[in-house]
C-alpha cells in the first residue's frame, strides 16, 4: 500500500494542476525571502553603524574597512541563513495550498467519494504554521542529534518520520472527519503512519527536491488514508 501510494503521489506531482501550485509556492516563497533578506539587511545597518560609531567615536580612516568586511561576512551569513530557511518558509507558504491539492487529489482518483471537506481559512493559517514550526523544531533536534556518532542519520530519519508523518496524515484525515476522530485515526494506525512518514522523511532528504514536500505529502497521506478506509470497507 505504502509504495503504491508514493507512487501516486509521484505521479501527481507532474500533473499540470499539482505543477501549477508548486510554481505559486515557489514563487511566494521567493518572495517571502527576498523580503526576509532586505528586512534583516536593513536592520543589521540599523544596529551595526551606531555600534561603530560608539566604539570608534573619531572613525578613523581604516574603520571603513571593518565596515566593508562586516557586510561581507554579514551577507554570506544572510544568504547562507536564506538558503536554510527556503524549505521551512515553503513548507509554510504551501499550508496555504494545501487545500486545493487535496481537493485537486480527491476529484482526479477518487470521484465517486463524497468530497472531503476544506479548512476554514484560520485552521488553514493555524495548519500552515504548524507544519512551519514541525519542520523547525524536528530539524533542529536532528541537528544536534547529528553529534551524536552512529545516531545521527536515523535521528533524521525517525524525528522528521514521526512528526510529517502525523502532521500531514492528520490533515488528510480531518478533510473527511472531525479533528478528535483524525487523531484517533492517526493513533489507531500509529505503525502505518510511521511509516509513511518514513517514506516523507526520505523525500525531505533530497536537496531541492525537497521544497516539493508539502505537496507531495499531502498527496501521499490522501491516498494513504483513502487506502485505509477502503481496507475498513468506507468509502471515506
Amino acid at each position: 500500500m505504502l509504495m503504491t501510494a508514493a507512487r501516486q503521489a509521484f505521479s501527481d506531482l507532474i500533473d499540470p494542476k499539482m505543477r501549477g501550485i508548486l510554481w505559486k509556492v515557489l514563487g511566494l516563497s521567493l518572495l517571502c525571502l527576498i523580503a526576509l533578506w532586505f528586512a534583516i539587511r536593513a536592520l543589521f545597518l540599523w544596529l551595526a553603524f551606531p555600534f561603530l560609531a560608539n566604539l570608534f567615536p573619531t572613525m578613523p580612516e581604516w574603520t571603513g574597512w571593518i565596515t566593508f568586511v562586516l557586510l561581507i561576512f554579514a551577507a554570506l551569513g544572510l544568504a547562507l541563513g536564506l538558503a536554510l530557511l527556503m524549505a521551512p518558509v515553503s513548507a509554510f507558504v504551501a499550508g496555504i495550498f494545501l487545500d486545493d491539492a487535496a481537493d485537486h487529489i480527491e476529484r482526479l482518483h477518487y470521484p465517486l467519494d463524497p468530497p472531503g471537506t476544506p479548512l476554514p481559512v484560520l485552521t488553514a493559517m493555524k495548519e500552515a504554521l504548524k507544519f512551519l514550526g514541525v519542520i523547525i523544531l524536528g530539524n533542529i533536534f536532528a541537528l544536534f542529534l547529528l553529534l551524536i556518532p552512529g545516531v545521527n542519520l536515523v535521528a533524521f530519519f525517525v524525528v522528521n518520520g514521526y512528526l510529517l508523518g502525523r502532521e500531514f496524515f492528520e490533515f488528510a484525515a480531518m478533510r473527511i472527519m472531525t479533528p478528535e476522530a483524525a487523531r484517533a485515526f492517526r493513533r489507531e494506525r500509529g505503525f502505518t503512519v510511521f511509516l509513511a512518514g518514513l517514506v516523507v522523511a526520505g523525500f525531505v532528504a533530497i536537496p531541492i527536491v525537497n521544497l516539493a514536500t508539502p505537496l507531495f505529502a499531502t498527496a501521499f497521506m490522501m491516498h494513504i488514508v483513502k487506502h485505509l478506509r477502503m481496507a475498513d470497507g468506507l468509502r471515506v
